[in-house]
């Protein structure tokens, strides 16, 4: 016991070092203010630790930083970052940051991490600073940022705001917000690829299988939605507008015109419906490799139609492998007056029909008669259902409204037509239609225009549910047709 006294004891010793160890100490050196002593025992202290943790691993840099390159833009499992950062430490912003520079001082990643904030408890405004290596820093401000955006959502959530930055610093500001918008804040910056690795990981048989076919045909294998497909086989025009609906989370009139033709794009280069797809301003190029004319028709008339449901009229040519789609705003006014003369205050769609018999006889002044026809027609036959809807406070249409709505306009435009509804089937009989005869001539204009009414009727009551085919058309010198409505 005589020597307790001497246990805690100073020595002193002249030691020689070069340059790149003097280099090594700095970030040391630096974080105790130039004191050289005590950097230099922090230094031996860290690397006792690390003698003595029996279960660390030493990684080859360039390993590491490949690691760190692969898992950029995933998001770290909450398991293992409520594991690496305790969630309590979101009470105090200064103690975050200590036990985090700690933390990666420990790793000796070269990293130095600032977190500057307005309050230490609860902040509605965190500025996180991290310097050092890129792909290191990279993954440091990921982590920050999803311990600071997941331990805010119970009380005062923080959305990440914007991420700057150079090489070897970077910068990521967060706001207070809302759950919504903070959790898609993460994903959008950090985790872009996170969704796409969880979901291979979820079904992975399947994706290869998918992935082995493209690469098999060198990318020439088509995936369309089912509805899109079952279209295909029914012999319609495809729409496409579940898959641009299902990107926008809108529907397709809803979406500006800049938005769409960049969706149409998306949509179809990936799906592989066209090899490519070019835009220039509002023109559309498509590039396709399909052999037959029916083909090419289908697709250039589903292209038309799905900008026609966007509220933009285009029309098309074919040349070669490319169909050309050009934005006609000339045409789509004109038929937006026309349109705009029915929705009179305190109308009805006794008042409307009167309107829409007499804008008919006068159709031919308008330019492009085969385009604009479909486009005209549709959207009055949408906008008298609307009327009919609101007059009538129909909630659901089926088969049944539908009928006793076309019978009520069909008795205004006396229309002489039959009406046979049994179970999932509608049989729709024209007898006599004083529209596009009047037993001397025949106007082929009004009666397509009156067909395309037909159809947009057909399509805002119940969409892609009806099927319909065409039994017979009215021809000149023969005023009878007869369709057959049905839900599978």
């Amino acid at each position: 016991m005589k020597y307790a006294g001497l246990i805690s004891m100073s020595i002193t010793r002249h030691i020689s070092l070069d340059d790149d160890h003097i280099e090594k100490m700095k970030q040391y050196i630096d974080k105790h203010n130039g004191n050289f002593g005590a950097a230099l025992r922090e230094m031996i202290n860290l690397a006792g630790k690390y003698s003595h943790r029996s279960n660390s691993s030493a990684i080859d840099i360039s390993l590491l930083n490949w690691m760190l390159s692969e898992i950029d833009g995933i998001l770290i499992p909450d398991d293992i970052l409520d594991e690496t950062i305790n969630s309590m430490l979101i009470n105090s912003m200064g103690e975050l940051e200590e036990y985090l520079k700690h933390r990666f001082s420990e790793l000796e990643w070269g990293t130095d991490l600032v977190l500057k904030y307005d309050r230490d408890s609860f902040p509605s405004d965190v500025l996180v600073e991290i310097k050092g290596p890129s792909q290191r820093i990279r993954f440091v401000a990921c982590m920050v940022c999803q311990y600071l955006v997941k331990n805010s959502l119970i009380q005062s959530p923080l959305e990440i705001k914007k991420v700057t930055g150079s090489a070897e610093c970077i910068k990521v500001e967060l706001l207070r917000s809302n759950k919504k918008d903070a959790k898609k804040s993460l994903c959008t910056f950090f985790g872009e690829r996170d969704e796409v690795m969880k979901t291979i990981k979820s079904r992975p048989a399947f994706w290869k299988a998918l992935i082995d076919r493209h690469l098999l045909s060198n990318y020439n294998m088509v995936t369309v939605h089912r509805n899109y497909f079952e279209d295909i086989l029914s012999d319609r025009v495809p729409l496409g507008e579940i898959m641009i609906e299902n990107l926008a989370k809108k529907p397709v009139r809803d979406i500006p015109l800049p938005e769409m033709l960049s969706l149409i794009k998306e949509v179809y280069e990936t799906s592989r419906i066209a090899d490519r797809v070019e835009i220039d301003k509002d023109t559309i190029a498509l590039f396709h490799n399909f052999r037959t004319k029916e083909a090419i028709e289908k697709l250039k008339n589903s292209l038309i139609l799905l900008l026609e449901s966007s509220g933009h009229l285009y029309d098309a040519a074919t040349i070669a492998n490319m169909i050309v789609l050009r934005h006609r705003p000339d045409v789509g006014t004109k038929i937006n007056e026309i349109v705009a003369n029915l929705k009179t205050s305190k109308s009805t769609v006794d008042q409307e029909l009167l309107v829409f018999m007499a804008y008919l006889k006068g159709i031919k002044d308008i330019p492009d008669i085969p385009m604009t026809l479909t486009s005209l027609g549709r959207r009055t036959g949408i906008y008298l259902m609307q009327e009919y809807e609101r007059e009538n406070s129909i909630k659901n249409w089926d088969l049944d409204t539908f009928s006793k709505a076309l019978a009520m306009i069909d008795s205004r435009l006396h229309r002489e037509s039959e009406w046979k509804l049994d179970g999932n089937n509608l049989l729709y009989t024209v007898r006599k239609c004083n529209l596009a005869s009047d037993g001397n001539s025949f106007d082929t204009y009004v009666c397509r225009t009156a067909r395309e009414t037909f159809k947009g009727a057909l399509y805002y009551t119940l969409g892609n549910r009806a099927e319909l085919n065409i039994n017979k058309l009215i021809t000149r010198g023969d005023n009878f047709c007869e369709v057959m409505i049905r839900i599978p």
